[in-house]
């Protein structure tokens, strides 16, 4: 029906003899449908990702809004292997002891505590921050 859309791009109407539907409700010219964030062309050839009625690439989409490792903040690639803990995830070589620097493999024994990874010798030892222990001790006295 080339003519009664309107562009989600432009927004002028679309009266070229193609279109690029991305969405049911969602229509581009073939020139408009770019990259919110690099301006890349998005046609047929590339996948496409909707968020908040914006068009991305599969790059910028998942550096925005893919999930990112616990520990150095950076998105997964399809093929790293992950670790998780809780709601964290975890690139394998990022998933360590924060008090000795240890690599955690799968099957070690650790605790997470607030956003720290500690390996079973490390967890006794390592002293909760300063404003952890002062609120501990004020919650314990009657």
């Amino acid at each position: 029906r080339p003519g009664l859309a309107l562009c989600a791009g432009c927004g002028g109407r679309i009266q070229d003899p193609f279109l690029l539907r991305v969405s049911p409700d969602l229509e581009w010219h073939v020139a408009c449908l770019k990259c919110a964030e690099c301006g890349q062309p998005l046609d047929e050839t590339c996948t496409c990702f909707l968020r908040d009625g914006k068009a991305y690439c599969k790059r910028d989409y998942s550096r925005l809004f893919g999930i990112k490792c616990a520990q150095c903040r950076a998105a997964f690639s399809s093929s790293d292997l992950v670790m998780r803990a809780r709601d964290h995830v975890y690139h394998l070589e990022c998933f360590r002891c924060a008090a000795c620097g240890r690599q955690l493999l799968p099957g070690d024994q650790f605790c997470l505590r607030e956003r720290d990874l500690l390996c079973r010798a490390d967890h006794g030892v390592r002293a909760l921050p300063a404003r952890r222990r002062a609120g501990a001790r004020a919650a314990a006295r009657p």
